[in-house]
């Protein structure tokens, strides 16, 4: 899969999803793992990150940790659910990615891959979830709603 397709069908699973369009997302995504390799992949799952990431400091505002000075994201900022393995996975990983920490990411998503075909695809479904609602909620805040 060439970057175009990979952007275009991760924009498109991205925008259907805060659209609600669950079954255009899923799609979307499903054709991004089959058309395309664990690169691939994994290079959605930094764009989703990456949008949770601004949607974060749009949260936090003058808050947000500046990575740059040294400042972390830390967990305790994004609680995931007890015993569910995507739902940490996704907090986790957003975390790694807004801190910059590349290699963490990499292991994180690593590890999913390794867990299995349905582990993976409810991990990587999670992240694009969590990063859809952190998106509403600082959309919404903008709003002043």
């Amino acid at each position: 899969m060439d970057q175009d397709d990979l952007y275009q069908l991760t924009m498109t699973t991205f925008n259907r999803a805060m659209d609600g369009d669950i079954d255009g997302s899923a799609n979307a995504l499903m054709e991004i793992g089959q058309t395309g390799d664990t690169a691939n992949v994994y290079g959605a799952c930094c764009a989703f990150a990456e949008i949770a990431k601004a949607a974060l400091r749009k949260l936090y505002g003058g808050r947000a940790p500046d990575v740059g000075r040294g400042d972390m994201w830390a967990l305790q900022q994004l609680q995931p659910g007890p015993g569910d393995p995507a739902e940490a996975f996704a907090m986790r990983f957003i975390v790694a990615y807004a801190n910059d920490d590349r290699p963490q990411a990499m292991a994180l998503f690593q590890t999913t891959v390794k867990a299995g075909p349905d582990a993976h695809v409810s991990s990587v479904s999670q992240l694009l979830a969590t990063a859809v609602s952190l998106s509403r909620t600082a959309l919404a805040q903008g709003d002043g709603r």
